[in-house]
């Protein structure tokens, strides 16, 4: 069974964005404007790439990483060469890039399950708001890799899903701070109760 891993930077208040920015409220590009930058902080990110054995994205976080991802090279070799899965039920093969490797489009969350129910190395899903929250909702989601940033933005796009459901168990697997204020944090899932 392969393992789903969702990663994210977040805000205290849950509040998610992707390190460039995102366009369309007022505290945009907060990732970058609210600490002071220290590399130490994104060691996360360079294991990830070299842990994961595929990635995993929701349509608009596909359409924003593969017109940019492909060309950095020494940023993101692995994540460059490694097999890509794109959940959406809107986009069409023609519209996949062609220089960004193997991709393959899921149309359903059945889809995902039948894809982690296979062998194979963990899965990292890189932003894509809406997916994880509902592969969270299904219980699809095994770990949770978050930067979570000492910032209250209110509004924006929640990484967490606000729907009345059972609780769902996390176990703190990993942890660490930095001199920014930024807080590393690895959950497992448990289970819903």
């Amino acid at each position: 069974m392969r393992q789903l891993i969702a990663t994210a930077f977040i805000s205290l208040d849950g509040v998610m964005e992707g390190p460039g920015g995102e366009p369309g409220y007022r505290n945009s590009g907060w990732t970058q404007t609210s600490v002071e930058f220290d590399p130490s902080a994104y060691e996360l990110k360079g294991r990830e790439q070299d842990e994961a054995g595929a990635m995993m994205l929701g349509r608009r976080s596909y359409e924003a990483f593969s017109g940019v991802w492909p060309s950095m090279t020494e940023e993101f070799p692995r994540y460059n060469e490694m097999p890509k899965y794109v959940v959406s039920t809107t986009l069409e093969e023609g519209e996949l890039v062609d220089n960004w490797g193997e991709t393959r489009i899921l149309r359903s969350t059945e889809d995902v399950a039948a894809l982690k129910n296979a062998a194979g190395p963990p899965i990292s899903i890189h932003g894509s708001g809406e997916l994880v929250r509902s592969l969270t909702d299904a219980g699809l989601v095994d770990r949770f890799h978050l930067l979570v940033f000492p910032v209250l933005l209110g509004a924006g796009k929640r990484y967490f899903s606000d729907a009345d459901k059972a609780a769902q168990r996390l176990r703190l697997v990993e942890q660490s701070s930095y001199g920014n204020g930024v807080q590393m944090q690895i959950f497992d899932y448990l289970g819903s109760e």
